[in-house]
């Protein structure tokens, strides 16, 4: 077994210049000598971070597989500086990558849950348009591609546009957390820029989605809605019957970790544990 590195001291990268430059919070687990599989990569969820269940046990499957996982804090989130009201997909999006850039992995699973879903999803595309590490995989937890424009702008009340259009931003009432989630109209505005649900996803690698189907938040029509879009790639689906969004459950994690190890296994000539 590897050592867990419970203490891990996150580094800081620091992205974009000026008024605009903010420091994001990684910490990285390098892979056992000599492993030639893929590096393992989270990517969370709006107003998740790196330290949730899911992130920890997926770092926990790194160490103990001998891989590498980056995780990172995007800003306005967890360790990271920089201010959460002026997030977007697209400044997230840059994070991600310019993260991934500094490490530098050869080769890459995307781990993405709810937001990180969509996140991964850009990810996908800026890596074939841009080059990089080979994407070899990606597991998604209760995708959220296109929440913005597909969940929300359509469901939003009266009082709610009265409030983006007057302050710019509505508030929710979160059920993971006392403070309410914020929603700006810079990032409903952006949402459109990176929609990925107007066409083919060609993501070129083995794709694995979970979706509880008593998700609240995000419904299981749009995990199915997403495999419509991506009918070039190989995608297992695998519904949970009495899962919430968070699937954190020891049943969920379980799912997720076997995910991984699947696409890891598919990826590499070492053989994986059972």
């Amino acid at each position: 077994m590897f050592d867990q590195m419970p203490n891990a001291q996150p580094q800081f990268l620091t992205v974009g210049e000026g008024e605009a430059a903010r420091d994001i919070a990684i910490i990285v687990r390098p892979a056992q000598a000599g492993s030639d599989a893929p590096a393992l990569i989270w990517l969370s969820g709006y107003r998740s971070d790196m330290s949730g269940t899911k992130a920890v046990e997926l770092d926990g499957l790194a160490a103990e597989l001998g891989l590498a996982c980056i995780r990172l804090d995007y800003s306005g989130h967890g360790l990271s500086g920089g201010s959460f009201r002026d997030g977007t997909i697209s400044r997230w999006l840059e994070e991600a990558l310019a993260v991934i850039r500094h490490v530098a992995p050869e080769r890459v699973i995307l781990v993405g849950s709810s937001m990180g879903g969509w996140i991964a999803l850009r990810l996908a595309q800026e890596l074939a348009w841009q080059g990089g590490p080979k994407l070899v995989g990606m597991v998604l937890i209760a995708p959220a591609p296109d929440f913005t424009s597909e969940l929300i702008e359509p469901n939003l009340k009266a009082k709610e546009r009265k409030s983006l259009a007057e302050r710019g931003y509505f508030e929710e009432r979160s059920q993971y957390s006392p403070e309410p989630n914020i929603y700006t109209r810079a990032l409903i505005e952006d949402g459109r820029q990176n929609r990925v649900l107007d066409g083919i996803i060609e993501t070129g690698c083995p794709v694995h989605i979970l979706q509880g189907m008593k998700d609240a938040d995000v419904p299981h029509a749009h995990a199915m809605k997403l495999v419509e879009h991506l009918p070039a790639d190989d995608v297992v689906l695998t519904f949970i019957r009495d899962g919430d969004h968070r699937l954190s459950r020891p049943s969920d994690i379980a799912l997720l970790l076997s995910a991984v190890k699947g696409i890891v296994g598919s990826s590499t000539s070492r053989p994986i544990p059972a």
